[in-house]
């Protein structure tokens, strides 16, 4: 891929991102599950923006714990933020995708948490 062709892909990806931010906002309630992705890894954080983005919960899978694939590593990283988000009684979110689209490893986080027990 050439390097202009990379950069308008940032470009639009960014745009996507803003636009989702300006709408999803997460609350004491209602806190914001963002979901982050790179080639390599995946990382989740549960985020209350009211109090100036405070971090409630975060899961990587950088750790050595997780085996499997990418996206088996996913399924079982939104398993745990479930389970940290029950130890904090926090029991319904708003998913943050991040301007990805909701397939692939984004998908299996979320159903990995929804399987944990979160509802959003």
């Amino acid at each position: 891929m050439s390097m202009k062709k990379t950069i308008l892909k940032q470009a639009k990806q960014l745009r996507r991102k803003q636009r989702i931010r300006a709408k999803v906002i997460g609350t004491a309630e209602r806190p914001r599950l963002v979901v982050s992705r790179s080639l390599k890894y995946t990382r989740c954080q549960i985020i209350n923006d009211v109090k100036g983005g405070q971090v409630l919960a975060a899961v990587s899978d950088q750790a050595k714990k997780v085996t499997g694939t990418k996206t088996e590593r996913a399924t079982q990283l939104g398993e745990k933020i479930a389970q940290l988000a029950k130890e904090r009684n926090i029991t319904t979110v708003v998913f943050d995708r991040g301007g990805r689209r909701y397939h692939g490893r984004v998908k299996a986080v979320a159903e990995g948490a929804r399987t944990g027990g979160l509802i959003f």
